[in-house]
């Protein structure tokens, strides 16, 4: 199949078209060429005003709840939803039914993800059902491809066991992903722990459960030399144990979700369920914070922490609703939405380049002779996200009604061309 993709605005420091506008002419899934203007008939042409391309975006960390958990999301409307949201790989967490603790369960992941549109990389859990007491077979994983390991949403809470993980895993130059979160303090915590979990009546989770683990871990980093990432950061005070971190030549990096950096607990005064998530939203001071850290290079890269629940999770008291939202849909508009002041080249290192570069995936230039792997999006579009037209098999999601920047055009990923219509949830 032949695509030929219009004067689009190439973001891609690798490439030598980065910030120039190009015809590229794509071929069985190999860019052909890149000119000023090309002639050449083919299948499908993609032309639009305002139009961008990049590399393929990837999303470090989702539950695509596939096995056993399909009423709520499988891979065929997991990988519908990230190509939607213009992600061409989405990281999945082991916690699922069974548990992806053994090399069969990559398998599953590997083998039924092959014909969708986008490269479904499964997390090898760290322990045996996530459970946090015997480590799983990590180097079978590994050599069946696993992209990374996590227990996922149970973070791991011996450090005797997390040091052994990261000595396991160094000899094959895996990356542990850890929540950062002491599940002992704030245990029954609903929400950010300040002024408003008071004025709610809300039992509070206070940061400091996340800053423990990060401080611990790290110096867990340093004594094993390993690399471990940390997702779902919330805290300035993480930031700066980060930081300082990377100063000192530690193999630590992170990622923060879109909806840390668009909400803040002032907006669970209506007790949306949709919001209650985990970690939970700060305040906006903290808010502004993880901005500024999105955008001077502190935070590596955006995880979209994408967590479908069927509404039966959702609609109901706060206090019983399950944690999570989706997000692979709305990612980028969100982002683009309140990191204004950032450069386009900026928000696609955080979707995409630099969770390419922790996690030693491929990276695909735009170039002539290379692979196509790419995301089409338009900054300039002003959208409102409506109910009921997300891709997602869940629409757990606190954004319809509202209006932000940004849409995203579609992915061509190889020989797959993945285009959004009119039914897509931003338009």
């Amino acid at each position: 199949m032949n695509i030929l993709i219009q004067q689009a605005r190439i973001i891609d420091p690798l490439s030598p078209y980065n910030g120039s506008v190009k015809d590229i002419f794509i071929d069985n899934g190999t860019i052909k060429k890149i000119q000023d203007n090309i002639d050449s008939l083919a299948d499908k042409i993609i032309k639009r005003p305002g139009l961008y391309v990049s590399e393929g975006w990837a999303d470090p960390f989702s539950n695509f709840c596939d096995p056993g958990l399909e009423y709520k999301e499988t891979l065929e409307s997991g990988a519908a939803a990230a190509a939607a949201g213009g992600f061409t790989d989405v990281f999945v967490v082991p916690n699922t039914k069974p548990v992806v603790d053994t090399k069969a369960q990559v398998e599953y992941i590997r083998q039924k993800s092959k014909s969708l549109p986008v490269n479904i990389l499964p997390i090898g859990a760290v322990t045996k059902n996530a459970e946090g007491k015997e480590l799983a077979e990590m180097y079978d994983m590994q050599r069946s491809g696993a992209i990374a390991f996590s227990d996922g949403t149970n973070p791991i809470q011996s450090p005797g066991l997390l040091l052994k993980a990261l000595q396991y895993v160094k000899a094959f130059g895996g990356t542990i992903i850890q929540v950062p979160d002491d599940t002992s303090i704030g245990a029954n915590g609903l929400m950010n722990e300040g002024i408003i979990s008071t004025q709610l009546g809300l039992p509070g989770k206070p940061m400091m459960a996340e800053e423990l683990i990060i401080a611990r871990d790290i110096k867990l980093a340093r004594y094993t030399g390993s690399k471990i990432h940390f997702t779902g950061v919330t805290s300035p005070k993480s930031l700066e144990y980060i930081r300082r971190a990377k100063d000192s030549g530690l193999h630590v990096t992170c990622s923060v979700t879109p909806y840390h950096l668009f909400f803040s607990d002032d907006d669970l005064t209506t007790y949306d369920t949709n919001l209650k998530v985990y970690p939970p939203l700060r305040t906006k001071k903290d808010v502004a914070m993880l901005r500024q850290a999105a955008t001077d290079g502190t935070i590596d890269c955006v995880a979209t922490h994408h967590f479908p629940h069927e509404a039966d999770s959702k609609v109901l008291e706060f206090e019983y609703a399950k944690f999570g939202m989706t997000g692979l849909e709305t990612c980028y508009a969100a982002l683009n939405t309140v990191l204004s002041e950032s450069s386009q080249e900026n928000l696609c290192a955080l979707l995409g380049t630099n969770t390419r570069k922790i996690f030693n995936l491929p990276q695909h230039s735009i170039r002539e002779g290379e692979k196509c792997c790419l995301t089409l999006f338009d900054p300039s579009a002003e959208n409102i996200v409506r109910e009921n037209q997300f891709n997602s098999k869940s629409q757990n999601t606190p954004f319809p009604g509202k209006t932000l920047k940004g849409k995203v055009i579609g992915i061509v990923n190889g020989e797959t061309i993945n285009l959004n219509d009119q039914d897509s949830p931003l338009k």
